[in-house]
């Protein structure tokens, strides 16, 4: 007892970490909020590798005090020791560095109120942003040093004086893996004209739960399908319904603008690296108080979205061969390169026409956007020709993490599920085994669990195939 006590120290001073397990983190309070997200992020290692090459300019910058804080720097840190990637022995880590480096952000987040896990997420994206925003777009010309570096090999600017001014650099110019657009289209019921594709930024898909339909699952297709679903916008200035309008009449008339409803439809133009989906579990009751919703919403390992992808209608005079319809064609929303609103979007008829050909009680072949394994495995047992999405899918995505809510909208406890790091022997393969973290408590957890899971947060990383890196 006494070689074992000078061995390993009494627990309460030193507590290993377990093989397989990754750190906790220790609760300030009310800080479960933050400790799910973490452990989150960290299990995304493309977002890890941008902070790595995003944080690499510091490095090569002249000597600064260390004391000087950037939340790039800070989160890398504290992913880096989530994931096992850096040196540490310890079993529960401080993430109050994070806070006092928001604080310095202008951000106040006490640790003793509650907080949401989604918000901190726009907080840290939206800092990181401002963050390189803050960088010279332009190398000072006085600055020698950075002048003098022999990788700098771009198109440079050229100025009066002999000399020139490198440009930013790369990465100071990407975007966060969890940047993606959106893109809004709207149409003229009247007259079919379609106006300008408009696209918006996004850093998380933030989804409604639509009405349950009794004796029907709620699935993550079923939130998807329901966000992209077209809406009717009234009383809209037509410019094409004014130009007809104008054609027809006799000159020196005045025109007055002609308004007509609308179909907007949204789509996703720019898929990201990361995809964070969030699940609005807030709801509003007749009286006008907040309610949560606690029905569970089905989702997969892994998640197929390229139904839900924007592309740029294609005329058919363009194609090659008459009889080879490209898939942009058949997309929802087009009629030679004129945007329509059909009766049923084309993954619907799609489903339909292949549930057609199944059996009674067959097992679906969709489920919350992607095709089960069976159908992806399968060797010609369905039409895997109908479904071009589906059999070599581009936009293919591997679930990393869950954060999970308990409790009502006053008050409750955030816990996540994420993947294991992958062992130091093979870096690059994603592991099968879970864990479940609620702050300092850490341990294994199957898959079942965590599709079981009632999820707030998704965490999902794209997967690249081979064919699509040639």
């Amino acid at each position: 007892a006494a070689g074992m006590y000078v061995l390993w120290g009494p627990i309460t001073e030193r507590r290993r970490r377990r093989r397989g397990l990754v750190p906790g983190l220790l609760n300030l309070g009310n800080t479960c909020f933050m400790n799910s997200l973490l452990q989150g992020l960290s299990s995304c290692p493309s977002f890890i590798k941008w902070l790595e090459e995003f944080t690499a300019q510091y490095k090569t910058e002249q000597k600064q005090p260390t004391e000087r804080h950037y939340l790039s720097v800070t989160l890398l840190h504290l992913l880096r020791a989530l994931s096992c990637q850096e040196v540490t022995e310890e079993d529960v880590l401080d993430a109050s560095c994070l806070l006092e480096v928001l604080r310095m952000y202008r951000w106040q987040i006490s640790s003793f109120e509650e907080q949401d896990a989604h918000e901190l997420f726009h907080v840290l994206t939206s800092s990181l942003e401002d963050e390189r925003d803050r960088q010279p777009r332009v190398t000072h010309l006085f600055d020698v040093h950075l002048l003098e570096q022999p990788e700098i090999t771009q198109k440079q600017i050229s100025c009066r004086t002999r000399g020139s001014l490198p440009p930013v650099s790369n990465h100071w110019k990407s975007q966060h893996p969890f940047h993606g657009r959106l893109t809004s289209n709207m149409v003229c019921k009247h007259c079919e004209h379609q106006s300008p594709v408009r696209y918006d930024t996004f850093d998380s898909l933030s989804l409604s739960i639509p009405a349950a339909v009794w004796g029907r699952p709620m699935t993550l297709d079923h939130c998807l399908h329901h966000f992209i679903s077209s809406e009717s916008v009234k009383d809209v200035v037509c410019d094409n319904c004014t130009k007809i309008q104008a054609e027809g009449t006799l000159n020196g008339q005045s025109i007055e603008n002609q308004r007509t409803t609308f179909v907007k439809q949204l789509k996703l133009g720019k898929l990201p690296q990361c995809l964070c989906i969030h699940l609005q579990r807030l709801s509003w009751s007749n009286q006008g108080t907040p309610l949560k919703r606690h029905e569970h919403v089905q989702f997969n390992e892994f998640l197929i979205m390229d139904i839900y992808k924007y592309r740029i209608p294609v005329h058919k005079s363009s194609q090659n061969e008459p009889n080879q319809k490209s898939f942009e064609e058949t997309m929802p929303g087009s009629k030679d390169g004129v945007a329509v609103k059909p009766p049923g979007t084309y993954f619907e008829n799609k489903i339909y026409w292949v549930f057609l050909q199944q059996p009674s009680g067959a097992k679906p072949l969709f489920m919350n956007g992607a095709c089960s394994s069976s159908f992806l495995m399968s060797s010609g047992a369905f039409p895997l020709a109908a479904f071009p999405e589906c059999s070599s899918p581009v936009y293919l995505y591997r679930l990393m993490a869950v954060v999970v809510h308990h409790g009502d909208m006053h008050s409750g406890h955030f816990v996540t599920y994420r993947r294991s790091p992958p062992s130091p022997k093979n870096p690059l393969a994603v592991s099968s085994q879970w864990l479940w973290i609620s702050d300092d408590t850490v341990r294994k957890a199957s898959l079942q669990e965590v599709l079981s899971s009632s999820a707030y947060l998704l965490f999902y990383e794209r997967v690249h195939s081979k064919a699509q890196h040639q």
